[in-house]
Parts: structure tokens; C-alpha cells; sequence
């Protein structure tokens, strides 16, 4: 019997101003009807590249595809996907395998509303009317599980949440009864009551229509609640592939165990996360032994008094108005919060989106105003500080922002981005002491003197937020806000940079609030938690604490939503 897909000794180069990368190396799997296949691996191991050739999306130059075969079989018909002319690819694509991609915002037409963008797939495919592909829209919406189908077909994808686009996503997928459905990443950076019930929902689509699925990830939690067999891709090379059981229970490669044992649900505040070359470098046991048993010098905590103090804040937009503009009703992004930070403590800030964890941080950032309340930093009110008191305070409060990429000026080097603080706040007087200063900032962050030349779009997700950490500590900040500067990385690259900032927390001595939806990520670098829903806090205490026996309902379906290894 015919497997559903079977890719055969695969290799893709991509061809670059003479410069080859080799992105796939003799590549092969298989996967069959009704089947789970995961391919897990860090960015750039050739997951991606992986399904985008199965569709025949890679443009060619630059991608040369060297050998190999990908061979779809059904209806008892055979063909090989790499040979298939683009008329016949047109046929294929939505119709019998179906791909949802890993950003929903970039996919969707920002222009064409949510509804009318799964109809033209049906009325493309199925060559129906406009009003049948409608009510056929509306019942896809309805069947994964979003609110008001009827309503949401008129909306557009800016009118609706991360998941919400998702489930939009997955709608337009699913709408002509695919046989293989490809799914790259359609969960990274969702909060993980979010991410739970879109892997819930995949798995019960799959069901329901005996699909094969391709689901590629890099975080070997969310594989686990969802995989049936896993193939693990290291620097475009199959280096392991098993059943989900047999992987998880008895791993071979060091790539594997390294996958495996760098999340830092596993690990108590002090202990350094393991990171990849660890495993690579020296893969026997007593070595990775030692390294999780290395702990960090402790910061201590001042609790005499508060460096920081929020007293009954309020942030609130108007989102409903009269003819005449008076404020019918309100937005309560932030209501009655208030908590207290001392000096050296780490504070984890954890909520789903839309809970105001970020409106909190840009508010202590002074990036916007708060409607009420007080935020007393060193006994100044940043609610009501004049122009003045803000030059002074921003070399004190600085931000590390989620996306990396949109936070650099792409025209400026890495090395102008980091020096510029220092020239405005006038540290560092002369441009070759700036530069001697960045310099010892980038080998701080574990970058390469070389890298000052270089521009933002020359580095990796991981390299780039490294950057945005020198840059923000190069004043020397007293409090450092990280808005979920962790949240998209890959699991190992997410290890390295939570080791970095408990090195850069030791040597600068700085107080930190944490803002994530991971609670496992929170409750490993900090000391304490705030839990936020809706604008409120509903629990806070201590991290292990409250990570392992919280008290209010929602903190318990927080944690209870996070992905694990349990088999």
C-alpha cells in the first residue's frame, strides 16, 4: 500500500552571489493517510524549505533543486510534485494538499474581508456560485469554532485576534476536504490557551476527514500533544526520525536530547539551561549533568523599599462614541492594577492577549498615557513627570521589545543602533570611546566585534534580540522591561538568551519586569508572578508557588494549557 507523500532523497541548494548554501541533504520520509508526521528542528534547519517544495513554492533561482523526488499518491494516481507542470501544481494547491502558514496577519489579504477570502478558495475549486461559497464559508467558520460566523465573514483580518486569524486560516485550508494538510508553525507566539485549542482543533479536523498532516515546530512540547511520528532536521539533514513514543522515551541523537532538555519548564530559577552545542560538543551524560547544575550568583533583593510602585493604574481607550464625540464606552485595557517591584527583584507579568500585560510595561515606559493612578519610580510619579524629569529618567527605564527586527532601523548598523543612546544621553564623549563601549557590549551579549558593520537583516531572530539587549543596557538602566522578548524563538535559541539575561542581570544589577504568556518561562527567570485576565490581576506570589500550586481558576487553566512531554 502507497504512502499519502513520500519525499526521496531531497536536496535543495540555494545559490547566492556565487555562495552555495546546502538547505536540504538527502531528505526522506514518508507520510500516510490519517497520519501526524511533526518535523521539528531550530530555524534554518530546512523545515520550512521542506514544505514550501511540496507545493513547488521555492523561487527558482535561487533555489536549485538538486536530486530527489516528492511523490504524492491519490486516487490511484501517482505523481511527482517536482515535475509537475504550474497548471497542475494549481490544481493541487488547496485542493489536495493544503498548507496553513505561520503568520496569519501576512497571509491574509489585508484588503479583502475574512469571509470573502475563504469563498474565493471554494469558488476557485469548486467552481460554485457566490452565495453557495458563502453559506459554505459560514458553516467552515462555524465548525472551527469561530464566534459570530455570520458576523465574521464581514470582518476584516485587523478586526480580529491572533487566534481567531488562525482559525481563519485553518477555515480556507480545510475548504476543499484536503487530503494532506501542511501545517508550518500555525501556533508559535499564541498564548497557550490559544494554542491548546487550535492543536485540538487540527487533530479533530484531521479525524473527522482521515487527513495526512505535515505539522512543523520547533518546541517539542507542542509535537507531543499532537505527533503520531516525528522527524527532527538538523542544519538541513534528517539526523532522527521515530514514533512519538520511542523518540521521547529513548532519543538517539545529541540534537534530539538537546531539543529535548532545553526548555525551561524543567529547570528551578537557578540553574543555567543547556543549550545545543552542549549537547554537540560533549553528549555524554556527566557533562550535561554539570552544566544544569551550574547556578547563577543570586541577586539580592532590596526590600526595605519599592525601586517601583503602581497604585491603583488605569489605562483606558474609548471604543464607542456618540455623534458629537462624547465617550459612550470604554476599553479597559488596565483597571485598578497596582503591585510593587524592589530593587534587584525580577517580576513576571503573565496573561493571555488583551490581559494589558504589554499597556502596563509601555506605561512605565512612558509610551503612553495612563488615564488614572500613579507609577512611582524612585518616588517620582511617571504619571504626572514633566518633559524634563523624562530625559532624566530614560537613561534609568529601558525597554527590550517583542519583535526584535521592527525596534531596529534597518539603514543603521547594529553598531550605530547601540551607540546612539550614548550620544543622545551624552555618555561616552568621543565617537572612538562609543565604539570601544558598543564593542564590550556586543561581547557581553556573546556577539563578534565584526558585527558592528553589519545591518539588522544580516542577523538571526536569536542574534537580533541579543542586539536589542546590548542596546538597551548600554545606559546602564536601573529597571529593564523585556515585553516578550523570548516568545518567538526557538526553544535552544529561548535557552540561550534567559541564560544571557541572568548573566547580564548578575553583572549590571538591574530590576526587571518579564511580560510573557509562557508561565513556564516566567516562572524560571522570576521571582514573583503577576497573573493578569482582562485588564485585572487575579493572583500573585511566589514563582514555584504559584507555578505548582496556584490557587484562582484561571492561573490553573494557564498552566494547565501548557504543552508537555507527557505520553
Amino acid at each position: 500500500m502507497h504512502p499519502l507523500l513520500s519525499i526521496q532523497n531531497l536536496s535543495i541548494d540555494f545559490i547566492n552571489n556565487s555562495a552555495v548554501n546546502h538547505a536540504l541533504q538527502d531528505v526522506s520520509f514518508e507520510v500516510n493517510k490519517g497520519e501526524i508526521v511533526a518535523i521539528v528542528g531550530e530555524s534554518g534547519s530546512g523545515k520550512s524549505i521542506t514544505s514550501l517544495a511540496v507545493l513547488q513554492l521555492l523561487p527558482t533561482p535561487p533555489a536549485i533543486y538538486k536530486s530527489g523526488k516528492i511523490v504524492f499518491y491519490e486516487d490511484d494516481i501517482t505523481t511527482n510534485l517536482l515535475t509537475s507542470t504550474q497548471d497542475e501544481m494549481q490544481e493541487i494547491r488547496g485542493n489536495k494538499i493544503a498548507m496553513i502558514f505561520q503568520e496569519p496577519m501576512t497571509s491574509l489579504n489585508p484588503v479583502h474581508t475574512c469571509g470573502n477570502q475563504v469563498a474565493e478558495a471554494i469558488r476557485v475549486h469548486k467552481n460554485t456560485t457566490a452565495e453557495e461559497a458563502k453559506l459554505q464559508t459560514i458553516a467552515l467558520f462555524e465548525k472551527v469554532q469561530l464566534p459570530n460566523p455570520a458576523q465574521l465573514y464581514h470582518k476584516y483580518p485587523h478586526e480580529i485576534s491572533g487566534g481567531q486569524k488562525q482559525r481563519v486560516m485553518i477555515a480556507m485550508a480545510m475548504s476543499c476536504s484536503p487530503s494532506l494538510l501542511i501545517c508550518d508553525e500555525p501556533t508559535t507566539a499564541l498564548d497557550v490557551t490559544v494554542q491548546k485549542n487550535i492543536l485540538d482543533l487540527i487533530r479533530q479536523l484531521q479525524q473527522q476527514n482521515n487527513m495526512g498532516v505535515i505539522f512543523i515546530s520547533h518546541d517539542l512540547g507542542v509535537i507531543a500533544g499532537i505527533a503520531d511520528k516525528i522527524v527532527v532536521l538538523y542544519k538541513g539533514k534528517v539526523v532522527e526520525q521515530a514514533n512519538k513514543e520511542q523518540l521521547f522515551s529513548n532519543p538517539q541523537h545529541p540534537y534530539t536530547k538537546a531539543l529535548l532538555a532545553c526548555r525551561p519548564a524543567l529547570y528551578h530559577k537557578n540553574q543555567r539551561l543547556p543549550v545545543v552545542c552542549d549537547f554537540l560538543q560533549d553528549p555524554s551524560e556527566t557533562h550535561i549533568q554539570h552544566i544544569t547544575q551550574t547556578h547563577h550568583s543570586t541577586v539580592a533583593v532590596a526590600k526595605e523599599k519599592p525601586l517601583l510602585k503602581l497604585e491603583h493604574l488605569k489605562v483606558w481607550y474609548p471604543s464607542r462614541t456618540s455623534f458629537m464625540g462624547k465617550v459612550l464606552e470604554y476599553n479597559k485595557a488596565v483597571d485598578d492594577v497596582s503591585f510593587q517591584i524592589y530593587t534587584g527583584e525580577t517580576i513576571g507579568l503573565v496573561g493571555e492577549s488583551g490581559c494589558g500585560k504589554t499597556t502596563i510595561g509601555r506605561a512605565i515606559a512612558g509610551l503612553l498615557k495612563a488615564t488614572t493612578g500613579s507609577i512611582y519610580f524612585d518616588s517620582i510619579d511617571l504619571v504626572t513627570a514633566s518633559t524634563q524629569q523624562w530625559q532624566q529618567l530614560r537613561k534609568d527605564i529601558q525597554i527590550i521589545f517583542q519583535d526584535p527586527y521592527s525596534s531596529l532601523n534597518p539603514r543603521k548598523t547594529i553598531g550605530e543602533a547601540i551607540a546612539e543612546p550614548l550620544k543622545v544621553h551624552g555618555l561616552s564623549k568621543t565617537e572612538q570611546l562609543r565604539k570601544a563601549r558598543v564593542m564590550e557590549l556586543l561581547e557581553k551579549v556573546s556577539l563578534l566585534p565584526e558585527h558592528y558593520y553589519r545591518y539588522p537583516h544580516e542577523f538571526s531572530g536569536g542574534q537580533r534580540q541579543r542586539i536589542v539587549i546590548a542596546r538597551a543596557l548600554a545606559l546602564e538602566p536601573r529597571f529593564v522591561i523585556c515585553d516578550e522578548s523570548v516568545s518567538a524563538l526557538d526553544v535552544s535559541v529561548q535557552a540561550q538568551v534567559l541564560n544571557l539575561l541572568n548573566d547580564l542581570k548578575k553583572d549590571f544589577g538591574f530590576t526587571a519586569l518579564f511580560i510573557s504568556h509562557d508561565l513556564s518561562v516566567v516562572k524560571y527567570i522570576s521571582d514573583r508572578i503577576v497573573v493578569m485576565n482582562k485588564g485585572k490581576i487575579v493572583e500573585t506570589g511566589n514563582a514555584e508557588e504559584l507555578y505548582y500550586h496556584p490557587k484562582e481558576p484561571y492561573t490553573q487553566k494557564l498552566i494547565s494549557s501548557i504543552p508537555t512531554l507527557s505520553i
